[in-house]
């Protein structure tokens, strides 16, 4: 990867506000879906594995706190949006006691 420059990305301290969350949720769910009918599940994942993708996505999102708790908050939507029903993807672990939560298990077709 060619370097191009450097970034200092600080650390906030808090919680995103629960109105943005909200919002932020609202709008993940549809984005996802929509790239799941363009262009399927291997391409969500594809773009969820590239940081700068990841980053852009969440500040799409509205979260432009450009630090590390934008990965852990972006992380907290996409797992209390993403429905396997829904987007064919599902997101496990967490940071804390949400890593430990339950999720729906696919079932077999067998």
């Amino acid at each position: 990867m060619k370097r191009t420059g450097e970034v200092i990305l600080p650390l906030h301290w808090g919680h995103a506000p629960p109105w943005l969350v909200q919002r932020m949720k609202a709008l993940a769910d549809e984005m996802i879906r929509v790239m799941v009918l363009d262009k399927g599940t291997e391409s969500v994942l594809d773009h969820l594995a590239d940081p700068y993708w990841f980053q852009a996505f969440g500040c799409v999102l509205g979260f432009d706190w450009h630090s590390s708790g934008l990965t852990t908050v972006v992380s907290g939507v996409l797992k209390n949006v993403l429905k396997f029903e829904r987007h064919g993807v599902i997101l496990a672990g967490g940071k804390g006691s949400a890593s430990r939560q339950d999720y729906p298990l696919v079932k077999s077709q067998n």
